[in-house]
């Protein structure tokens, strides 16, 4: 069986093509310019993972919603606990950039962070 991805490792995006046998065992990478792209085809056929960005509601600032994300790579199959998870969040004001939101989501050894720092909004 072959496969086919773009890889997104860098801006080049080479076509990749994937030989893989009946056990979805990967025998052959073609199509890459670097070995970067062998590694990425390997991983995301096999475990494919990604950064997760979103919002969590925050109480007391100046926006609603404060824009989060994972602080590393989520696999692919974890994404809607995640977001299940985040839609539960209510947070106060202020938070700071980096800032750690939720430790260890789902069990993912992700932390979801702050992606922008956000003061408590003060009326005049």
């Amino acid at each position: 069986m072959i496969k086919e991805l773009i890889c997104i490792i860098c801006p080049m995006g080479c076509h990749l093509q994937i030989e893989m046998d009946d056990m979805k065992n990967i025998n052959l990478v073609t199509g890459n310019s670097c070995p970067r792209g062998e590694k990425y085809a390997c991983k995301e056929l096999i475990h494919p993972e990604r950064i997760l960005t979103s919002t969590v509601r925050i109480e007391g600032a100046i926006h609603p919603m404060l824009p989060v994300m994972t602080d590393k790579a989520v696999a692919k199959d974890k994404m809607f606990d995640v977001m299940k998870k985040l839609k539960e969040v209510r947070i106060k004001a202020p938070v700071k950039y980096e800032d750690i939101i939720i430790e260890n989501v789902c069990d993912t050894e992700a932390n979801i962070i702050a992606s922008r720092s956000m003061d408590k909004y003060e009326k005049l």
